[in-house]
């Protein structure tokens, strides 16, 4: 396959590559040159079907999606099409939830794939919504953005994948998600990235929840040989509550980071963050979070907590707690353990004739368990319980 690509010769800020720089503590860049891949669009979805990690026999996408905003639907078309149709919509939204980066910038110059999804006032989106980016061809970088608009009233679901062609492609993915959440609007949005471990994915990833608005954001972190994904969520209006739940499975030499913000930046707001990741092999993750109440953010709610599951012996994970409060009514906790199997849970096990494979299997399910029981019974518990299940499959072998 030949390889199209996109304008190579812009330059922009280094990104970092040394543990002094705040935030890349664990993950330093060292010897990678992120701008030595050139710039190339991603694949289509539809050929890489059997890689997906959710079934969405039901969910409408931007084939099916409407492109011009109405009472009744939303608008769903690749961001190309979105600035070209909708260019006020887009301009008063892109790039004005996250925060400016080296990686952003790249982002801003190079992206090639994106997905556009805007809801209008009071409509009610029945159907999941799915998007998925490709990262098709070797030796290159895709720079794909996702930008989520919720009008006040609205409500949404939207499952959103980063996929590999196949499980040879080397390269780069740089992904940025926007998530702008109205007043009184209800967003659930699923990201999920299951590239190959040859692929090393960069993200960055921002919601702004405004009052009384609600997000309830999944991630799942199964591939990729290297990873750092920044997830922030701000609670900007009185009564904004975000509830973020994380997984990730790694194995062999898997190095994945995630760096979440909760800030809470006005009165009476809720957030309840929980990460739980299963690590074998030499695999390493990193979790780094912040609770951050802003001085006018009285009686704040917020909760935190990461635990971590070591399979290995030589597996490792680092889990950062922190919390940075200006307001003097509020509650914030957090919690973080990193523990491996019990020995005691397996002795029961084992003593009631099962086999130490399925002992150790059954352990692994309850650990992830407790994160599945977060969303109510239907369709959303099943997918997330039926990823885990597939991506534990493959961690263990």
């Amino acid at each position: 396959m030949s390889v199209s690509t996109v304008d190579s010769t812009l330059e922009f800020p280094p990104l970092p590559s040394f543990k002094g720089t705040p935030g890349w503590e664990f993950t330093p860049l060292g010897k990678l040159d992120v701008d030595a891949y050139p710039a190339a669009p991603g694949g289509d979805a539809a050929s890489v079907a059997s890689r997906q990690l959710f079934a969405m026999d039901h969910a409408v996408g931007i084939a099916d999606g409407e492109g011009e905003p109405s009472s009744e639907g939303p608008v769903i078309l690749t961001l190309a099409e979105a600035r070209e149709r909708h260019p006020d919509i887009v301009a008063n939204h892109l790039g004005s939830i996250v925060k400016a980066s080296p990686l952003v910038l790249r982002n801003d110059a190079q992206w090639t794939d994106g997905a556009f999804v805007y809801v209008p006032r009071n409509v009610h989106v029945e159907a999941p919504i799915y998007l998925a980016a490709v990262h098709e061809q070797t030796g290159t970088a895709l720079h794909t953005r996702t930008l989520v608009v919720l009008e006040e009233g609205a409500q949404a679901e939207v499952w959103d994948e980063l996929l590999s062609a196949d499980d040879e492609i080397e390269g780069l993915v740089n992904t940025v998600v926007e998530l702008s959440v109205g007043q009184n609007a209800r967003l659930r949005y699923v990201g999920a990235q299951d590239l190959n471990e040859q692929t090393t994915i960069l993200g960055t990833q921002r919601a702004i929840v405004a009052a009384d608005g609600h997000l309830d954001w999944i991630t799942l972190g199964f591939g990729a040989k290297l990873g750092k994904v920044f997830l922030e969520t701000k609670l900007d209006g009185r009564g904004a509550h975000a509830s973020v739940t994380g997984a990730y499975a790694t194995h062999a030499r898997q190095h994945l980071d995630f760096d979440t913000l909760q800030e809470h930046a006005a009165a009476n707001t809720t957030s309840d963050l929980a990460f739980r990741g299963i690590l074998d092999g030499r695999s390493r993750s990193v979790w780094r979070g912040m609770i951050q109440v802003d001085k006018d953010a009285q009686q704040t709610d917020a909760f935190q907590e990461s635990r971590n599951l070591l399979l290995g012996g030589k597996a490792h994970a680092d889990a950062i707690p922190g919390l940075e409060i200006l307001a003097d009514d509020v509650r914030c906790t957090h919690a973080a353990a990193i523990a491996k199997i019990d020995a005691e849970q397996l002795f029961y096990l084992r003593s009631r004739g099962l086999p130490e494979g399925t002992a150790q299997r059954l352990v692994i399910e309850g650990f992830l368990q407790a994160l599945v029981e977060r969303f109510e019974e239907g369709p959303v518990r099943e997918a997330v319980a039926g990823a885990l299940d597939a991506r534990l499959a493959a961690v263990l072998g």
